[in-house]
């Protein structure tokens, strides 16, 4: 799917409408282009796609809805940037739920250098925000970029930091459409980042943040990073799934100890116990990704490999089989296809169908299950 330009308009609307379309979400999408070429093409097939999962009636996305978003997009000054223009991301490109589209304001370059990401509490310690502005600044003086999610409290202090370099490294992933700030204290943050460094949305324009947006902007910002580094967490907290999702992607995962008598320094220290490097000052960062070659020496969970294509000739025969081993509770692809005994392709083209149909949810580390719906 590797092309050296930009795509037609035409597509490029096709695409967006695509995307925006119920129950495509990014593996589905790929699926789509690489089968059927064009995203007009695919437009066209979801309806028998979605029958063949058991839904009648599928509608793909209406075209004044995209026309409303494109137009929201130009007034916040953003451009649109596909899976397979050359300045698309490349380590984000290399996650199997990587984003086909995102919307960005700034300078894209900045993707393009070795990044590190930085992720902390919301509710973080005094000593631990100045702290995440000391490293963000050090590490944009050490040639990194320094990529966070514009939250309270860490995300906000180490852009803060970053900005502060002449060079102001930084990159801020949102979970709302570009054109919303959130939360409104950063408003004027959010802003200095995207006219001065760089600003990434997955979202359509318009889109408020919800609670299921900020696990899959926590995904772009472990992918577009050579490593995460954990300031300070709760034991179960937004910052260790962004470090457990770049130890899935086969990056490096740092964390900053602390005391075992503070209860936001617990999630950084059961990282450390469970493999995760210890980290001290910012040259231990620069140099463990400086000498990156992906071989992580945190001990983590081996990246998963990516799904096989598919062909549309295979499955019908399977569908039935396949479905009747999902159930509410996730499973890798790979175990569907030990136990099914039907071919790659063929099981990834039922998953296709019952997506499209909104009877499957995917989950991070290539697993699906049954829609909750």
């Amino acid at each position: 799917m590797t092309v050296k330009n930009a795509p037609s308009q035409d597509e490029a609307f096709a695409r967006i409408r695509l995307l925006r379309s119920a129950n495509i979400g990014p593996v589905s999408y790929a699926h789509l282009l690489c089968r059927f070429g064009t995203a007009q093409q695919a437009l066209e097939a979801l309806p028998d796609l979605a029958l063949r999962g058991a839904k009648r009636g599928y509608t793909a996305a209406r075209r004044d809805r995209v026309e409303r978003e494109i137009t929201a997009a130009r007034k916040a000054g953003a451009r649109y940037v596909f899976h397979d223009m050359p300045d698309y991301p490349a380590l984000l490109s290399e996650l199997e739920s990587a984003p086909p589209i995102l919307t960005v304001r700034g300078d894209l370059s900045l993707a393009a250098r070795p990044c590190v990401a930085m992720v902390g509490a919301r509710n973080s310690s005094a000593a631990a925000v100045k702290l995440a502005r000391d490293f963000g600044r050090a590490l944009a003086e050490g040639g990194l970029t320094v990529v966070s999610g514009l939250a309270r409290g860490i995300d906000g202090a180490c852009h803060e930091g970053a900005l502060a370099h002449s060079s102001a490294a930084t990159i801020g992933v949102i979970a709302s459409g570009i054109d919303i700030s959130y939360p409104a204290q950063h408003c004027k943050l959010q802003e200095q980042i995207a006219t001065e460094a760089l600003l990434i949305a997955e979202e359509a324009p318009g889109t408020e943040p919800r609670g299921q947006h900020f696990p899959k902007r926590n995904r772009i910002i472990a992918g577009l990073s050579l490593g995460t580094l954990v300031v300070e967490a709760a034991p179960k907290s937004g910052s260790l799934i962004t470090a457990r999702l770049a130890g899935e992607a086969g990056r490096e995962v740092m964390a900053i100890p602390g005391s075992p008598l503070e209860a936001r320094s617990h999630g950084c220290n059961h990282l450390i116990r469970e493999g995760a490097v210890l980290v001290q000052d910012p040259e231990d960062v620069i140099e463990l990704l400086s000498g990156f070659d992906g071989i992580p020496r945190s001990s983590f969970k081996e990246p998963v490999a990516p799904a096989e294509f598919l062909n549309l000739e295979e499955g019908a025969e399977d569908s039935a089989d396949i479905s009747d081993l999902l159930t509410n509770a996730p499973v890798s692809v790979d175990e569907l296809i030990r136990q099914s005994g039907a071919r790659p392709g063929a099981v990834q083209t039922v998953l296709l169908e019952l997506e499209i149909a909104g009877r499957l949810e995917r989950h991070a580390g290539g697993r699906v299950s049954l829609s909750g719906q």
